[in-house]
């Protein structure tokens, strides 16, 4: 009978009828629960280890689904059994090899080295037939010489006691660091703290023998934990207060509505208190402007940013700006190139090392004298254009699978991540986004429509629903009730965030859902995740991408929520300009290499010849997709005549992927076209895949 894992803990004293210890120690032990009506007191890990006991009951029966009887079978059936370890009766697991004989005490078994697998039927291993784990690492590896967890010393020798991530090959741990970890993070925040790898990590780890808990972290469970992310200064600091209700008076609107300060959010003055204008909305405090001093605000990296000034009520910052663009309608590439205008030739070198273009990208904006408009050049060995736009399509798909984002692939909301807030990471994000649509990025298309609308209000008015949660989280599981009785058991679930958000209130029918509903999402959505929306918008400033897609969101709708359309012959045909010779002679001989080229792009849309749309499209402009911001300079196609009389097997297309050119071979039949192009696009995706 298969073993089930109990989610909500509950402790008391006394000591453990199976293993005779009275340690109450949740992480290492599980909880300590007391019968007292049957004078006895067991810890989880032991009822769920032991040979001869299951779960028959119902999780409210018994402990934790154990019912009594069975427990009490399970004392008497240990008690006849010695322990391997310490040599005493009443060992109760023994070893899941049926050939060996081993029994021991859980507390014991942890001594011996044995390993407990709290997954599937729960089996135990001794040293002699435990799992273990693989070094996987070259030689010229530099392994870490302390845990990743406590930051202690620790000698790199994979054993019982120290395991390793196996994602990332340099995250070791000591075991009871890793299991105390995964205890206070749980089954929805437990991951690798290196690497942020979660999967493979916790699959691992089950192998090794930690134990899991299926509930969420500690400290999402603490009462009002991110209360303090909801707080709002409303006080006059002022050195003269001139409103008669006093400093912590703050009206909605006029001169005494509390206007707090732009920078650091902790300091507030009535408009009146500091001979500001009515309409003033930014305002910087003394203790602001006198760290800034007209460059910025200094020890703030998030503000640390080299780019067009800003005036704010007589202070200087150093902010992005929107450049004076005509106002007008067109495509979303149209209007990126509009922004693209403002590119520099001076070049901002980015260092990217093993795939990891988003540390690289941050490392990239928050340097001092980082500069947008300068032009990225990218340290990969390719030609220039195609190291950009490879480093921009691995930094979008980075991104979009960071912590600042959560939900399904292509169905992306804004995540609250504390240490995101701490980090201004929702800032840098934005701004690498803005970045990669001017600089020839791909589109994002992995925006959700509750993000876009929250962002650009597009469509106009609409008001989010349920529907535009991030679906499958422990809120969204348990607010959309079908029954009255349900709904009030969702609610005293989560009466804690209802509280927080405002909406713990009583439900006297159905009709009270919808109501409860429809409050939850706006604070989920809106409320809660006021300033990283705001610090993301910030991000987005940057080259004057907010502006010019608030200016035109529904043209810019496909780049952010939708996923590029697959490469078509027609698509290809339509990219590149076909410029024929002048002499007459010649350009009888290259109208049929247009047929030619036409008739090769539907077979490869259609599989009959050895490379794709995509490998020719990387030929012949160095491009892996097709960037948001079109292909600049647009791409065009001329004739490669023979200088003497060579045979059709002698002609190969040539490529300018910096001009986007393409030098089509003119060639009398179609076959030998078809060939040609083959051989050289084939070796050139080889040339390619070898040096990536």
């Amino acid at each position: 009978m298969k073993k089930k894992v109990r989610r909500s803990p509950v402790t008391d004293a006394g000591s453990c009828a199976l293993c005779r210890l009275s340690d109450d120690d949740p992480a290492m032990l599980g909880e300590k629960v007391t019968l007292k009506e049957h004078k006895f007191s067991v810890h989880y890990f032991c009822l769920l280890t032991s040979s001869g006991v299951y779960q028959r009951g119902e999780e409210d029966e018994g402990v934790f689904g154990f019912l009594v009887d069975d427990i009490k079978q399970e004392i008497r059936r240990s008690a006849r059994l010695t322990c391997y370890s310490c040599k005493k009766k009443g060992a109760c697991v023994g070893c899941s090899i049926r050939s060996c004989r081993k029994m021991v005490h859980f507390p014991c078994g942890r001594k011996q080295e044995f390993i407990f697998q709290f997954t599937g039927l729960f089996p135990s291993y001794c040293l002699d037939h435990s799992p273990t784990q693989s070094l996987s690492v070259s030689s010229d590896f530099s392994l870490p010489q302390s845990c990743s967890v406590c930051l202690d010393s620790i000698e790199p020798v994979l054993s019982y006691s120290v395991l390793k991530c196996p994602s990332c090959h340099a995250s070791w741990f000591h075991r009871d660091c890793v299991q105390r970890q995964a205890h206070s993070a749980g089954l929805f925040f437990f991951r690798c703290t290196l690497c942020n790898n979660k999967e493979n990590f916790q699959e691992e780890m089950l192998r090794m023998g930690i134990y899991i808990p299926e509930r969420d972290a500690s400290w999402e469970l603490e009462p009002n934990a991110y209360a303090e992310l909801l707080e709002v200064y409303k006080r006059c600091d002022a050195l003269t207060c001139l409103c008669s209700n006093g400093r912590t008076y703050s009206a909605k609107i006029g001169w005494f509505q509390v206007i707090c300060c732009q920078l650091c959010g902790s300091r507030g003055t009535h408009r009146k208190c500091s001979e500001l204008k009515l309409d003033t909305r930014n305002w910087a405090c003394t203790d602001c402007t006198q760290a800034t001093d007209g460059k910025g605000l200094t020890g703030w990296s998030f503000w640390n940013r080299q780019n067009a000034g800003l005036v704010i009520d007589g202070l200087s910052l150093l902010l992005c700006v929107r450049p004076s663009l005509p106002v007008g309608s067109g495509s979303p590439e149209e209007l990126l190139q509009a922004l693209a205008l403002q590119l520099r030739p001076l070049s901002v070198q980015v260092e990217v090392s093993r795939n990891l273009a988003l540390s690289a990208g941050l490392d990239m904006v928050r340097r001092s004298d980082f500069d947008p408009t300068h032009t990225l050049s990218v340290s990969i060995p390719w030609d220039s254009d195609t190291a950009r736009q490879h480093f921009l399509k691995l930094l979008v798909q980075q991104i979009q699978d960071s912590v600042v984002f959560e939900g399904p692939q292509g169905f992306k909301n804004l995540a609250l991540n504390s240490q995101a807030l701490r980090e201004d990471l929702y800032f840098d994000v934005g701004c690498l986004l803005a970045l990669s649509l001017v600089h020839g990025g791909p589109r994002l298309g992995f925006f959700s429509h509750a993000l876009y609308q929250c962002l650009f209000n597009y469509p106009p008015n609409c008001p989010l629903t349920f529907a535009h949660m991030t679906p499958d989280t422990h809120l969204t599981r348990q607010v959309k009730a079908k029954s009255l009785d349900s709904l009030r058991e969702a609610m005293m679930a989560s009466w804690e965030y209802l509280e927080l958000a405002g909406c713990n209130r009583p439900v006297s029918s159905l009709e009270d859902r919808d109501t409860l509903v429809e409050d939850v999402v706006g604070f989920t959505m809106i409320t809660r995740m006021q300033l990283p929306l705001q610090r993301f918008r910030e991000g987005l400033q940057t080259l004057g991408v907010f502006d010019q897609v608030q200016l035109f969101p529904s043209a810019f709708y496909s780049v952010f929520c939708e996923a590029a359309d697959c490469l078509t012959a027609q698509t290809i045909g339509r990219l590149f300009v076909i410029n024929f010779s002048e002499q007459e002679e010649r350009v009888n001989r290259e109208t049929p290499v247009v047929t030619f080229w036409r008739h090769f792009l539907l077979e490869c849309e259609v599989g009959r010849t050895s490379i794709s749309l995509q490998d020719l499209l990387r030929f012949a402009t160095g491009a892996e997709e097709l960037p948001a911001a079109g292909l600049l300079p647009p791409p065009s196609i001329s004739f490669l005549h023979p200088i003497k009389e060579w045979r059709d097997g002698g002609m190969f297309p040539q490529s300018e992927p910096s001009s986007k050119h393409l030098l089509l071979p003119v060639i009398s039949t179609y076959q030998a076209f078809k060939s040609s192009m083959e051989q050289s696009v084939s070796h050139h995706v080889h040339l390619i895949s070898m040096e990536s």
